[in-house]
């Protein structure tokens, strides 16, 4: 595996909740974080805040997303746990593989995403961070 492994949202919680360097980068879109609410840690020890850095965009990769990461504190074998969660599980395993490649983690993606799997009629109604009762917050530009 090119990334140290996956967690699930309980999982992830308490790897954050229990590890007080741990970072949450939520790489999904910033539409995604406006129309549906973002994950919200700022209760555990720390007062620490979720990282927002767009694996993908509309026009493909993200170019700068190491260098976000890095921005937003993270260093190359800093060895600070990085979690990484999308939509449904699936680009923060890409986010994961970029970042483990740049040296940082170890980093880890978060199974069902934020949003979790799809139902029988598309809706998101099955899993995910804030299916399960995980802190949920609305997204207030410039975060």
């Amino acid at each position: 595996m090119s990334y140290a492994g996956d967690l699930t949202p309980q999982q992830a919680w308490d790897l954050l909740e229990s590890t007080p360097d741990a970072v949450l980068v939520d790489v999904r879109t910033v539409g995604e974080w406006q129309q549906v609410g973002v994950p919200d840690i700022a209760d555990l020890d720390g007062d620490r805040e979720v990282v927002f850095a767009e694996w993908a965009t509309a026009f493909g990769p993200n170019p700068t997303f190491v260098e976000q990461l890095t921005e937003a504190g993270l260093a190359p074998g800093d060895g600070r746990p990085v979690i990484f969660l999308c939509r449904s599980g699936n680009r923060s395993i890409g986010a994961a593989v970029d970042a483990t490649a740049a040296g940082l983690g170890p980093s880890y993606n978060v199974l069902e995403g934020f949003e979790g799997d799809t139902d029988l009629y598309g809706q998101r109604t099955v899993n995910g961070w804030r299916l399960r009762g995980l802190p949920s917050t609305t997204y207030t530009a410039g975060e």
